[in-house]
Formats: C-alpha cells, structure tokens, sequence
C-alpha cells in the first residue's frame, strides 16, 4: 500500500512540475513585442529569420526621435558660448592671492565668501561669483582709485591658489537626477608643491563631471540644447561633440548653476558609447541559481552585483553571468531574462530570449538591447536540466513515501 501511494504521489509531482517548467511569456505594458518600446532591440525575433539581415532597430529607434532642439540643427554644432560661460569661473570657497607691489594693505590671501562676494579690507565687497579673475581684477583697480588710494589704477596681481568645490543641480535626462557637489579634491591627493606654487587648476568643476554625478546622460537625451541656469539666466551648450569625437564646451561650472538636459522622446543608439558624458558604467543585478538552494550562502546571495562597460547588450551580459554554453546534450539550451524599466515613461520591461536561438542568429543586433544601469538578468537552465531536477525531486518525494 505504501509503495502504491509514492507511486501516486511521485506521478503527481511530476506532472505539476512538467507544466511549471513551461514557463510564461511575460506580459508587458509597453507594445514590446513590435519594437515599440524604449529600445525597438526589445521585440520578438523574426521566425525564421530575415533572408537579408539588416540593422533596422537603430532605424526604427531614429524614426520616433524629436527634432534636435538647439538652433545649430541637426549634424552642426554650436560654436557660439555666452561669455557668461566662457573661461575659469570663481565661485564662493575659492582661495585668491591678491599683491599690489609695495602695498602690505591690500596684498593678501582672500577667500570668495559665501555671498559670493570678495572682502578686501577698506574696500567694498566685489561680486566674484561667476565672474572671470582679470573681471574681479579690473574691478579692485578701479575701487582703489575711487576710494582715494590710488590717483591711478595701480598694477596688482590676482590668481587663484585653490578652487573649492561647487554644488550644483542636474535634471531632465540623466540616469541619476541630483544635487550634488562636485571639484573636491581628498586629503590623501593633494599635490604639496602645487599647493605651495601660485595659481591653480581643475578640471573637476566641469560640466562633463556634473553630468557623471548624476549618472549620466540617457539614450534619449538631446544634447544638442543643455541648458544651464546661473543666477536667473539661461544658456544653451552644444554636447553633442563629446559623444562622436569632436571638442565640445566643457564649461566650468560655479554653486549654484542648475543643468537641465532635455529628452528626444527615443532611444538613440548612438549615445550608447562611452564618453564623457556618459555613465561611467553599468552596475547590473544577475542571477544564476541553476540549482534550487536553501541558504543565502548557498544561492550566493548579495553577490550578484557586477559592473559592465556601458554599451554592454544583452547577449554579453548573458556571457558573463556564465549562461551560455555547456554541454550542449543538457545545458546549452538555456533562457535569460532581462527586467528594465523605461527611463522616460517608468514603466517595467522583461524581455525573455533562448540565448542559443539568438547566438546562432546573423541578425542578432536587432534583437540584442542594451543593458541600462539598474537592469537585471536571471538566467533559466534548459529543458533537460529541468527534468533532471524534476527526477531529483521525486527521488526525494519517493524515498520519504517509502520511509513514511
């Protein structure tokens, strides 16, 4: 009677476990399946596949794009930049050396107080935010005649021996939206003899390193009209140069400035590069739990974390969670998810391919998306790896029918 009812029960088992394997196709909001999404690489492979492969996903991303917004248009870039924007800005923290030769008054080391205003003993405070150092210069001359110190201006040196770090704003299409403060240099790297020699230089006050802080710019961003807000006005950059290598106005920014990088509405394959605009990586959450575990230990979990270059796509990121190849009798034929998110709508995506179908397709690039920063994979073994641990399982089932 006993051996009967582990038969049953191990029948049972077998058929609810036969009909699980199976899977689900996922059921997506976006129309995924007709490229529709955020990435037209997202849609379901073409069976059998196209006599004349072509890359038309590039094409069908381009076709939903919005005209780019900058005046320059389309392929030209912005050679004009406001002289508000132009050359080595002050901004409040910022350490000065002033010297007017013979005068022990007004010779000294200064810093641009929080008001952004310069405090010169028996001056007025001079608006220094913002403002070139030959600006400010010019300015104290001109000060010191009209408080009866000098008949003439009188010559005096103004440099700058440190700049501070400057907080700014970025918004619109970046991965990582923030406040955030960026130009600080760390203790344990500061150059003593640049330090003790007169003058300075940075290049962490930049435009491109306020971009990164906030995780860079988006595959639908246009970076034809970035748009930087200091003190009430707007000024348009042309960054389109930092992607395709050409130069670009990598301007130095001063506390305060807000960054706006507006969107195209499409996912442009062609930001998909690293630069210096773009994420400095992919931090991509994997999964391969080929066997069923019990423990956090066992299953390896808070280890599934790793960094890719951006640009990384689907199929490589697959590679590298080690689910692809294997003995082909029992492994090869694996699946692979990929959970992201539509950074411009925020509406989730799971996209499911075989990867042996799609690594044996010539036409592969039109199916293979791009992994965005935040994206996860979670592999799935094949069929007969599937039913070996179907067999496992009713060999434990069975046995303890047979102990019971």
């Amino acid at each position: 009677m006993a051996r009967t009812s582990a038969r049953n029960a191990a029948s049972t088992l077998a058929i609810i476990a036969l009909a699980a394997c199976g899977g689900k196709t996922p059921a997506n909001i976006e129309a995924v399946s007709r490229g529709e999404s955020y990435q037209a690489q997202y849609r379901d492979l073409e069976r059998p596949a196209a006599d004349s492969p072509t890359l038309r996903s590039a094409l069908m991303n381009a076709s939903r794009c919005k005209p780019y917004s900058g005046s320059a248009g389309a392929g030209k870039l912005r050679t004009y930049l406001p002289d508000a924007l132009r050359g080595e800005l002050l901004s409040r923290g910022d350490l000065i050396d002033l010297r007017v030769p013979n005068d022990e008054t007004f010779t000294g080391e200064f810093v641009v107080s929080r008001d952004g205003m310069l405090k010169i003993p028996f001056l007025d405070p001079i608006p220094a935010q913002g403002r070139r150092t030959e600006q400010v210069a010019a300015e104290i001359r001109r000060k010191l005649v009209a408080g009866g110190f000098y008949v003439d201006e009188p010559a005096l040196s103004l440099l700058v021996m440190d700049f501070a770090p400057v907080r700014i704003g970025v918004s619109g299409a970046v991965f990582d939206p923030q406040a955030s403060d960026i130009g600080g240099v760390q203790g344990d790297q500061v150059d003593s003899r640049r330090q003790a020699a007169l003058g300075a230089s940075t290049e962490g006050r930049n435009l491109s390193v306020a971009l990164r802080s906030a995780g860079g710019v988006r595959p639908d961003a246009d970076l034809s009209a970035v748009r930087i807000t200091r003190a009430g006005p707007n000024h348009i950059v042309d960054l389109r140069g930092a992607v395709d290598g050409r130069n670009f106005d990598d301007i130095m920014l001063v506390t305060g400035d807000e960054v706006y990088v507006p969107s195209r509405q499409c996912f442009q394959d062609e930001l998909m590069t690293p630069s210096p605009v773009s994420p400095p990586g992919v931090s991509l959450y994997m999964s391969n739990l080929t066997q069923p575990a019990n423990n956090n230990a066992a299953a390896a979990v808070s280890q599934g974390v790793r960094e890719v270059p951006y640009g990384t796509r689907y199929l490589q990121a697959v590679i590298d969670a080690n689910c692809v190849g294997g003995a082909r009798a029992t492994s090869a034929d694996r699946s692979a998810a990929l959970f992201s998110r539509n950074p411009v709508t925020g509406v989730s995506v799971v996209i499911e391919r075989r990867v042996e179908e799609l690594r044996t397709r010539a036409d592969r690039d039109d199916y293979d998306p791009y992994v965005l920063p935040g994206d996860a994979i979670a592999c799935y073994d094949s069929g007969v790896t599937n039913l070996g641990e179907i067999g496992r399982l009713i060999g434990v089932f069975t046995l303890g029918a047979l102990v019971d």
